[in-house]
């Protein structure tokens, strides 16, 4: 965890919203000099805080407005934070909770030295990184499609598909195994939307890649040369680490990417482990999948995980391999050196 270090002359903390924000400002010796509720536009926090711009340090959590925020302070030269929203346990602490209560919380956390910091992306790449989200998002609607077709075609005990029914091609005569009126137009609901997302899905696919290369194409490349990593997994890890260079040590890398788990302990004894859940959920499927893709196209990546079964088991041995990859990665970034296969498997 990293926290925020700097000293200031004031320090302002916002809690934001979509439609107001509270700020509450300190001034050098823990004084509040403004503490106002405001609307969440440019104009009325630049006003607000106006009177304060001298050596003035922002802090906000990371909740999903604060991309315009953070922007506004960058085109003002005002250096603002971002704090992690999991760490910040503080804010939700207390008896009472309310914005008022909360922007003075985070701003005397910003002072005291203890606010988590979260990476704030740059407004450059921003918008692709968010585009390959909602990738995502699609692919993961149209596999519930596809889903639904498979369940439906279960409980009216139908012999099973012979082909995958995810290529288009093999899509023809399904509504026709039904009977029923009702369920054939419930599947043919389903296929056209499937034909949709194929669509969307593939065109937005060949306009990242475009991206992708004008962007950082030696990043994107040396990725690519990585057993498992294809151009989509190449394209999400790219733009999701935006700067390896932000990870000071690859034990930082992987935890970020959910590649390690961290131990509980507390008097010389272990309760288990803790922080599954901060990181990167998207690196964290990316290197699983990657995993699962490596497998498939190697056998040295086959027999890495069969040595490892049977000493911890299929899915612990999956995770080393997750976690050798994500190593991998830090260091073909970092170095700017290809995959090399012979020396990844040597040990």
């Amino acid at each position: 965890m990293n926290f925020f270090q700097g000293d200031a002359q004031f320090y302002c903390g916002v809690d934001l919203h979509t439609k107001a924000m509270y700020l509450c400002i300190l001034d050098a010796g823990g004084r509040v000099v403004l503490h106002k509720n405001l609307p969440a536009r440019p104009d009325a926090f630049l006003d607000a805080v106006a009177p304060f711009r001298q050596e003035l340090v922002v802090g906000a959590e990371c909740v999903f407005p604060w991309y315009w925020l953070a922007d506004l302070c960058a085109d003002e030269g005002i250096e603002f934070v971002l704090g992690h929203a999991l760490y910040m346990k503080a804010i939700h602490g207390g008896k009472a909770k309310n914005d008022r209560i909360d922007s003075e919380k985070i701003v005397r956390i910003l002072r005291g030295g203890t606010f988590p910091l979260a990476y704030v992306y740059p407004s450059s790449m921003r918008p692709t990184r968010d585009l390959l989200r909602r990738r995502t998002y699609l692919v993961r609607r149209r596999a519930e499609a596809l889903t639904h077709i498979q369940n439906t075609n279960s409980q009216y005990n139908l012999p099973p598909f012979t082909k995958r029914i995810d290529r288009a091609s093999n899509r023809v005569g399904v509504v026709d195994r039904f009977e029923d009126p009702s369920v054939r137009a419930n599947i043919q609901i389903d296929l056209d939307m499937l034909d949709q997302y194929d669509r969307v899905i593939r065109q937005l696919e060949l306009s990242l890649v475009r991206r992708a290369r004008i962007d950082d194409p030696t990043t994107y490349h040396l990725l690519r040369t990585v057993t498992g990593i294809g151009k989509v997994l190449a394209l999400i890890i790219m733009y999701e680490i935006h700067d390896i260079a932000r990870f000071p040590r690859v034990q930082d890398f992987v935890s970020y990417c959910r590649l390690i788990k961290c131990d509980k302990e507390s008097a010389g004894k272990k309760y288990g482990y803790s922080g599954t859940k901060i990181g990167n959920a998207h690196l964290k499927w990316a290197f699983s999948e990657a995993t699962c893709l490596m497998m498939r196209d190697s056998a040295e990546a086959k027999k890495f995980v069969e040595r490892r079964t049977k000493k911890h088991g299929k899915g612990k041995a999956m995770s080393i391999l997750s976690a050798r990859i994500g190593r991998a990665v830090y260091i073909i970034l970092k170095r700017k050196v290809p995959f090399e296969p012979a020396l990844f498997f040597a040990h």
